[in-house]
C-alpha cells in the first residue's frame, strides 16, 4: 500500500512555486553591464567594464581614491610613433569624461565626445621628463562636480 503525501495539485502547486523562486533567484544575481570604454592602437584594441561604478551615481568620495590607484587588468602595446585612439559609451560621453595618468588628472576640463585620438608619444614621459616604459591610463568620467565612473588601461611601449 502506498500512501500519497501530497496530491497531484498540491505537487503543480509546489513545482510552481519553485520553479517562480528559482527565476526570482537568478533575476537577483544579474547585474546591469556598466558602460564600455575601449582603447585602440592600430589594429588591435582594448575594452574594459568599469572598475568603479555606481549606475551613473556620484562614487563616495572615500572611495576615488583607493578606485583610481588600482591596477589596470587591461594592457596593449604602443609604440611611441602610433596614435591611441580612446572610446567611450555615449552615457559616457554625455556626462563627461577625463583622462587621468598615474592617478593624475591629465586634462583640465572633461571631453563630451564619444571618440579622441591622442600621440602615444604623450603618455611614455612622466611630469618630471623622465622617460617610462609603460603607463596606467585612467578614463574617469565626470560631470565636473562628481566621480560617477572609472576605467583601467595600460599603455606598454614597444621594443625597438
Amino acid at each position: 500500500m502506498t500512501v500519497a503525501f501530497l496530491t497531484r495539485k498540491r505537487r503543480r502547486a509546489a513545482v510552481a512555486l519553485g520553479a517562480v523562486s528559482a527565476g526570482l533567484l537568478v533575476l537577483s544575481a544579474c547585474d546591469k553591464p556598466t558602460p564600455v570604454a575601449t582603447v585602440t592602437v592600430g589594429s588591435k584594441s582594448v575594452n574594459s567594464e568599469a572598475a568603479c561604478y555606481n549606475d551613473g551615481d556620484p562614487i563616495a568620495e572615500k572611495q576615488i581614491a583607493a578606485c583610481l590607484n588600482k591596477k589596470s587588468e587591461h594592457s596593449i602595446s604602443v609604440d611611441p610613433s602610433d596614435k591611441v585612439r580612446f572610446g567611450v559609451d555615449p552615457d559616457i560621453a554625455d556626462n563627461g569624461w577625463t583622462i587621468f595618468l598615474g592617478g593624475q588628472a591629465a586634462e583640465p576640463e572633461p571631453f563630451k565626445k564619444t571618440y579622441r585620438t591622442i600621440p602615444a608619444s604623450a603618455f611614455f614621459s612622466t611630469q618630471t621628463g623622465e622617460e617610462t616604459n609603460q603607463t596606467q591610463v585612467t578614463i574617469v568620467e565626470n560631470t565636473g562636480k562628481s566621480v560617477t565612473g572609472i576605467w583601467h588601461f595600460e599603455l606598454k611601449k614597444k621594443e625597438s
